[in-house]
């Protein structure tokens, strides 16, 4: 698929999921506008690609946000999709995690999201045509151990994306929520704790998660549930809620 002289804004742009699709949009022909904090991986992301401009923006400021998204468009013109990749995963037990730490995994992983669509939705509206991903998981539907925090976040952006798409989706946006299972990518490295599920979960490649967002976006499809058996997996627990719990109380000693 090609998408020369498409805008695209990618949060989270400086490593993982974020930057392979800054990358292959980069590679498609899209003008990409790749923002994130990490000015070295940001650095990585556009080497070899002329079509990369990087800003280091701090998703949690909103007027950060408003002023880079009104030079995105100055200067590159009207966003046409954005991929609102960024993200953090710090590990721990609810009752042994730093109270603010807990706040910042909000602030970046919800918060970051809703800043983003709040400065870029409207003009897409406007023009009647638009991309919107936003990257949640299936962290947003299946709780686990010593990832409360990380879970919280992913829980609020579903119930935000699912809000948000019905309110608008009759005025030519594409909606997409991405909920894909463990993927392999960078993040996995800032789950410290170590819990004995995630350690062993099989994981799927980014590459996976990519082509399937192109998929549902073209199917018209607001849950995107990349990866064999991930569809099922979310099923699962919409109709036997205590299952996983059934499982962790064996691999985590719950």
């Amino acid at each position: 698929m090609a998408f020369h002289g498409t805008v695209a804004l990618i949060t989270g742009a400086g490593s993982g999921m974020g930057q392979l699709a800054a990358r292959r949009l980069a590679e498609q022909g899209a003008k990409v506008a790749a923002l994130d904090l990490n000015e070295e991986g940001l650095r990585q992301t556009q080497s070899g690609h002329d079509n990369v401009r990087n800003f280091a923006v701090d998703v949690t400021n909103a007027q950060a946000v408003d002023a880079a998204v009104k030079e995105i468009e100055t200067d590159l013109g009207p966003i046409d999709r954005v991929f609102n990749a960024a993200a953090i995963m710090p590990s721990a037990r609810i009752l042994d995690q730093d109270r603010e730490e807990i706040h910042r995994i909000m602030e970046i992983n919800y918060g970051g999201i809703v800043n983003v669509t709040l400065a870029v939705l409207p003009g897409m509206i406007e023009r009647g045509s638009g991309d919107m991903v936003n990257f949640a998981s299936m962290a947003g539907w299946l709780p686990a151990p010593d990832l409360g925090a990380y879970h919280a976040s992913k829980f609020a952006v579903v119930a935000f994306c699912e809000v948000l798409y019905w309110e608008n989706r009759k005025k030519g946006v594409r909606f997409a929520c991405v909920c894909p299972p463990v993927v392999n990518t960078p993040l996995l490295e800032q789950a410290t704790s170590n819990p004995a599920w995630l350690a062993t979960a099989p994981k799927i490649e980014p590459e996976v998660v990519l082509d399937a967002i192109e998929k549902s976006l073209e199917k018209g499809q607001l849950f995107v549930f990349p990866g064999f058996g991930t569809k099922f997996a979310w099923r699962l627990r919409r109709f036997f809620p205590g299952l996983i719990w059934w499982r962790f109380k064996n691999t985590d000693k719950l």
